[in-house]
């Protein structure tokens, strides 16, 4: 059986008598990355810090790569094996992208840091813009910079808080894609904390459900949709003319000019309607619209507060 890389148990937290976390635990596998998801407030933004060792909890035990950040010396190599990225990228304005990453290598102590440096200049596509002062960069840019500096040292784990807050559709799509290439071509093990679903579900191979500071849920997409999802809902547009309720026996409603919503009992039922309307009229699209990350989660929050 393998290890896995981070193991949380029974950790709790509390803040001026306010419990933020409560009974936490999972775990991570190396070279996953998981989704942490919840609302703001949640206790993501709590746990990312705990596991870096920078705040303690009230019970409670945690492994990072086999060692407790609790500890001094083993909290050291936690954070020297991590790199972090939160709403802010930490950087220097009045210093250039250059300058800002060779003054955090010397820091990190990396090792051939000029070589590295450039590599993931050409890597975030900020060559061109090295010698520009971080202050200028658009949003994205200071995104991708930071994640260059979170990468300097080619740690085994990343901590990704918020990374697309402030980013326009493209820079969003930019750095998922960067997010994505990292763990594809370094095998690093990323926690990536959000509460904007749809932003994640292409990069996440698992997720871990909070809620009121406890993680309620987990598993991978399919895991989740076949534990939380009774009906599917199909969207097609067609030509169809339908004069009631329902179509073939299963219930429909109209919702545009061209497009009918379907409700089945599941997938299997797809094939078999979507043969049913073509002998009648025409299909141009159909689209499954209530599986998707941000379904799921609601599904999963809606179940949990009524248990």
């Amino acid at each position: 059986m393998t290890t896995p890389f981070i193991s949380v148990s029974q950790i709790s937290k509390t803040y001026n008598q306010q419990r933020v976390l409560e009974d936490m635990n999972f775990t991570i596998n190396e070279g996953e990355i998981v989704g942490l998801l919840g609302p703001n407030g949640s206790g993501k933004t709590t746990m990312v810090r705990l596991l870096n060792g920078v705040i303690l909890p009230d019970q409670g035990t945690i492994r990072v790569g086999g060692y407790n950040p609790f500890e001094e010396r083993e909290g050291t190599a936690v954070r020297q094996m991590s790199g972090i990225l939160t709403e802010g990228a930490g950087m220097y304005h009045d210093l250039s992208g250059l300058e800002n990453l060779r003054f955090f290598a010397k820091l990190y102590n990396v090792k051939d840091s000029e070589r590295r440096i450039a590599h993931l200049l050409e890597q975030f596509d900020l060559t061109k813009h090295q010698d520009k002062a971080v202050g200028t960069y658009s949003t994205g840019m200071k995104k991708r910079v930071g994640l260059a500096k979170a990468l300097l040292d080619k740690p085994k784990m990343l901590f990704l808080d918020e990374p697309t807050n402030g980013l326009d559709p493209e820079g969003i799509q930019l750095v998922m894609h960067y997010i994505k290439k990292v763990n594809q071509d370094e095998g690093t093990t990323i926690l990536l904390c959000s509460h904007v679903l749809h932003q994640i579900e292409s990069v996440c191979h698992r997720y871990l459900f909070l809620q009121n500071g406890r993680v309620v849920e987990q598993g991978t997409l399919q895991e989740i949709e076949s534990k939380y999802m009774r009906d599917t809902e199909l969207q097609v547009e067609t030509g169809l003319l339908v004069n009631s309720d329902t179509y073939r026996g299963y219930p429909v409603r109209r919702i545009g000019a061209n497009r009918l919503l379907f409700t089945l009992p599941d997938k299997t039922a797809i094939s078999e309607l979507l043969r049913a309307i073509l002998q009648e009229s025409w299909v141009h699209s159909a689209e499954i619209v209530n599986r998707d990350l941000e379904a799921l989660y609601f599904q999963v929050r809606k179940e949990q507060s009524a248990s």
